[in-house]
């Protein structure tokens, strides 16, 4: 008996060890209750801040020159990014650029590199954010983005000569279709009740013109405002929209003497960039790709995106140049001589800003030719035009004179 009641008190202290725990258990749970309500709200707010309106973007592409200009002189004077950024932004007139300007303090504060937190806000172009990485890694940021400055320059010149060479042609053409539309609408119809009363046999073109004036007098109301809508459509879908312009860029290329111009642009750009991001340290296959992003025109965008790949496959440019189709139409054959020798001695980069310098002088020279050349065939489609409208109005008139005389 003695025996069984000694095991009996060994054996209580067993249970109650689960009992010990069971309180060792209890706290667990409260962990999680204090930690998970105050981190959920957290992201949610972070997210509010960085949602930017679509329409809050509208027209601050002069303001991000405006921005990196200002950024490089702050800090090559010695300030420091939030002190610059903040000085920056007291300037902005624009909420939607106050607001990048925000985003990317804020990613700055929470740690980011700055070109981190630039990438992140997309407040500049890939090639750009390629040079201040460079710049930030090699302690020459200040240096690096007055080459910045110097190429936003630069692309700005290009832009304005292409701009330039077409906005004569532009404004005249569509002076001329915005004048003929309206002879059509408001005088054809008066001139076709004059001639449907003459009784001969009018010419082809004064019956081409009457019944162009019926048709307007009867559905002018319609026909004007949908031939506008649809010309303005056609230009936007053929030179805007970003999936379709490929079109309106084919158009331009098929021209002779925008063609070439269009070719001179691109490789004065093409020197440029790539030459100044060598010379900042990019590898070569890094500066393509930020080459390839900075192009507007899809043909010479494939380009760069092909030697991207082949370089980085470990290809010369020598390799790339002959595996490509109609590469001359691209890039001429004494070009390509001149970047393959600069490859092979060293001198790539030096090279590529020389033929980049080359290039501008070309696309001044094509500019000025262009526009005196275009002026006297714009010239000759408004002559015929006009001679079209007045023969269609003269011949019948004379017709009838020579009636009256006969009689």
């Amino acid at each position: 008996m003695r025996l069984f009641k000694k095991k009996k008190p060994d054996n209580q202290p067993e249970p109650a060890e689960p009992e010990k725990k069971k309180p060792d258990n209890q706290p667990e749970p409260a962990e999680p209750e204090k930690k998970e309500p105050d981190n959920q709200p957290e992201p949610k707010k972070k997210n509010k801040k960085k949602k930017v309106a679509f329409y809050e973007l509208i027209g601050i592409g002069k303001e991000k020159e405006y921005f990196i200009e200002n950024l490089a002189f702050l800090l090559s004077s010695g300030m420091d990014v939030i002190t610059a950024l903040d000085a920056i932004q007291a300037e902005m007139r624009t909420s939607g650029m106050r607001k990048m300007i925000d985003l990317t303090k804020d990613e700055i504060n929470n740690g980011l590199a700055i070109w981190d937190a630039l990438e992140k806000t997309k407040l500049l172009k890939p090639h750009i954010i390629s040079l201040v990485r460079a710049g930030e890694e090699s302690g020459q940021l200040p240096e690096n983005l007055k080459v910045i400055v110097t190429q936003q320059k630069k692309d700005r010149i290009f832009r304005s000569k292409l701009r330039s060479a077409m906005m004569y042609p532009a404004l005249v053409m569509g002076l001329t279709v915005f004048i003929g539309l309206g002879i059509a609408w408001f005088i054809l119809p008066n001139l076709t009740n004059v001639f449907s009363q003459f009784k001969m046999e009018l010419p082809l073109i004064t019956r081409m013109l009457i019944a162009t004036g019926n048709f307007l007098g009867e559905y002018g109301n319609i026909a004007i405002p949908a031939v506008l809508l649809g010309l303005t459509t056609a230009l936007y879908f053929l030179f805007a929209y970003s999936k379709t312009k490929f079109i309106g860029q084919w158009i331009f290329c098929t021209l002779p003497g925008v063609k070439s111009l269009i070719q001179q642009v691109e490789l004065a750009r093409f020197g440029h960039i790539l030459g100044t991001l060598l010379k900042a340290g990019l590898p070569v296959d890094q500066a393509l790709n930020s080459v390839a992003q900075a192009t507007t025109y899809n043909r010479y965008s494939r380009l760069y995106h092909f030697l991207y790949k082949n370089v980085k496959e470990g290809k010369s440019l020598q390799e790339c140049f002959a595996s490509y189709p109609k590469m001359n139409k691209y890039i001429p054959r004494p070009m390509q001589q001149i970047i393959i020798s600069g490859e092979k001695s060293g001198n790539f980069a030096d090279a590529l800003v020389e033929m980049g310098k080359l290039f501008e002088e070309k696309t001044e020279i094509t500019t000025k030719n262009l526009t005196v050349i275009m002026e006297p065939i714009l010239l000759i489609i408004i002559w015929l035009a006009v001679s079209g409208v007045a023969l269609a109005v003269i011949m019948p008139i004379y017709s009838l004179v020579g009636g009256f005389t006969a009689n």
